[in-house]
């Protein structure tokens, strides 16, 4: 999902016959569909665990899967453990507020740098428990980096190819020292999960443990109900919050797909959810306008085309420059993402990151505009030449690929239908390939794949988003699993304007780097963003309260990216 940020978001699309109640395309077999959410009468759905009593549990949709693998794992990639997992079950030290531009302490109740930022100092809160009773401390955090560094498949974001050692000098202090000045570890370091020592330093293989009954120190920690189609998870009994969290717990159906979810949003048996819903205000909101509402601001990253640049030709700039040339972005916009969004300019920068955007930048990317001669043009100066029956050819292969996307994320899938339509006008043939998640993520990380849908991180400052895209430093094997750089893309130069940045304090000289590596971004064309994606967020307030508003936006509304959606999580109470 990023994952770390996953970003991963969950995305569904219902027909617009939803609005009269009709499910399109559902599974024929009932076995094949999951129990679906409470009823609006609070009744458990044939075939689920009965919903637990009390103050009640808040029905959340989030990931589509058609049924639930235990894992509770934190130090893995967000797609591969089940929510809340890395922000709610386990937690970070610092929680950084998407809408307010600023960090919320969490198990770090301040940081300070010194050294002329090589040495990075958290203070840890104390009077913190894990869920079993046991104390935690600044060990716990000295304990998590060491597993990271013991087993490099679970780093991440690289930490410690910045980080030098990490050491408790106390019960509530941990100091990391610095390979080199590195100012947007702070991020890195401060949005990693904690996992405590005493549970885990026994574990064999924490790259394959599941932790399928989890010692944390978040709100909800207890496993209550897991089966295949729906899980439940309780509060924990020793949280550090006091009076939180006001909810007995969270309950998760499995839904696969874009009718069910719908169909869950929309009937009111989802109190919380993450999900594209075509045409909401009719088919949502009108349905219930006291209690259905909804919130999209552009600040979910950005939807993207990964070109496969281990992969000819697209290790060659012109041809997926031509590719983002001949796709229709305003006709994606208008059908596939039902005009809740704008297409990406050509530094791929959604909302979030406004005020760091260069206009030189947007400016010199013409190649994010629609223009089929233009794209032809540049096919044809990369060797590119079309062949007799009308697809172009390159190094004797016939420029036939597949595009990656998501069973059920069909905004998603919308999409790569209208590119494989508009790239076939350019002599490409473009076919749409559907995996279910887990196998989907698989490729994306290992980098099977040609081309392939996706999403970037949202991260205090457009550093993250261009390292993540860019920097040679990340660049793994194919097969090699990759949390970031799933196209295996590198660029020395923009390593050396981010080794820059790392060590800026001042706003205008960390500006005035990052608008030269946007202009790298823009003559590189490294992926090709599409649009905007929407931090999809609905919410129905007739069980519970204390969402994000358009009025009170004191967090994101989504449930869709990690660590944020815990500011939210500790804010629902009952109604």
């Amino acid at each position: 999902m990023k994952t770390r940020s996953m970003t991963r978001r969950v995305f569904a699309l219902a027909a617009l016959a939803l609005s009269a109640g009709v499910a399109a395309g559902c599974p024929s077999r009932d076995e094949a569909r999951p129990a679906p959410g409470p009823s609006a009468s609070g009744a458990a759905p044939q075939g689920a665990a009965p919903a637990q009593k009390g103050a009640g549990f808040v029905t959340i949709s989030r990931e589509q899967q058609a049924s639930w693998v235990r894992n509770f794992n934190p130090l893995l990639a967000e797609g591969s453990v089940r929510f809340p997992t890395l922000a709610g079950i386990y937690e970070p030290m610092l929680v950084f507020n998407t809408m307010k531009g600023e960090y919320t302490p969490w198990l770090a109740t301040k940081y300070a740098w010194s050294d002329g930022n090589k040495r990075l100092t958290f203070t840890t809160r104390s009077g913190v428990k894990w869920s079993d009773g046991q104390p935690f401390s600044a060990k716990d955090v000295a304990f998590t980096f060491a597993l990271l560094k013991k087993h490099p498949a679970l780093d991440l974001s690289g930490v410690w190819k910045f980080v030098e050692s990490v050491k408790a000098t106390d019960d509530a202090t941990v100091e990391f020292a610095l390979a080199r000045a590195y100012v947007p570890g702070l991020s890195y370091i401060g949005h990693q999960p904690i996992v405590p020592e005493h549970t885990w330093k026994d574990v064999a293989d924490p790259v394959t443990y599941a932790n399928e009954n989890p010692v944390a120190t978040g709100p909800f920690t207890e496993v209550k109900v897991f089966q295949n189609q729906v899980y439940e998870l309780g509060k924990n009994p020793n949280y550090w919050q006091q009076g939180k969290p006001a909810v007995d717990g969270l309950r998760f159906p499995a839904y696969p797909g874009n009718d069910q979810i719908s169909l869950a949003i929309i009937n009111g048996e989802v109190d919380w959810a993450g999900a594209f819903v075509p045409e909401i205000e009719k088919v949502y909101v009108a349905k219930d306008p006291a209690n259905h509402h909804y919130w999209f601001p552009l600040v979910g990253g950005m939807a993207t085309l990964y070109p496969n640049s281990t992969k000819k030709p697209f290790d060659d700039a012109r041809v997926r420059k031509a590719i983002s040339m001949g796709i229709d972005r305003a006709q994606i916009v208008k059908i596939a993402s039902n005009n809740y969004t704008q297409p990406a300019d050509a530094t791929g920068l959604d909302d979030s990151y406004e005020r760091w955007r260069n206009p030189k930048a947007v400016a010199s990317g013409d190649w994010v505009k629609l223009d089929v001669a233009r794209a032809k043009q540049l096919l044809d100066e990369a060797g590119c030449a079309v062949g007799p029956d009308g697809i172009r050819v390159k190094d004797g292969k016939p420029m036939r690929f597949e595009i990656n996307v998501v069973t059920g994320w069909s905004d998603w899938v919308r999409a790569v239908q209208i590119i494989a339509q508009n790239l076939k006008q350019l002599g490409i043939d473009a076919s749409l390939k559907a995996y279910d998640f887990s196998a989907f993520f698989e490729a994306l990380q290992k980098g099977t794949f040609d081309m392939s849908m996706g999403w970037t991180v949202v991260e205090p400052t457009p550093y993250n988003y261009y390292r993540e895209l860019m920097s040679a430093e990340l660049v793994k094997p194919v097969g090699e699993a990759s949390a970031r750089n799933w196209h295996r893309y590198g660029d020395r130069e923009v390593d050396k304007l981010l080794q820059q940045f790392e060590s800026a304090t001042e706003f205008a000289e960390q500006k005035r780097i990052l608008d030269e590596v946007q202009m790298l971004y823009a003559q590189s064309a490294p992926v090709i963003p599409l649009f905007k994606n929407p931090s999809w967020g609905e919410y129905n307030t007739k069980r519970f309260t204390g969402f994000p508003t358009r009025e009170n936006p004191y967090a994101k509304l989504s449930p869709n990216n990690p660590p944020e959606y815990l500011l939210v999580l500790t804010e629902l109470r009952p109604r």
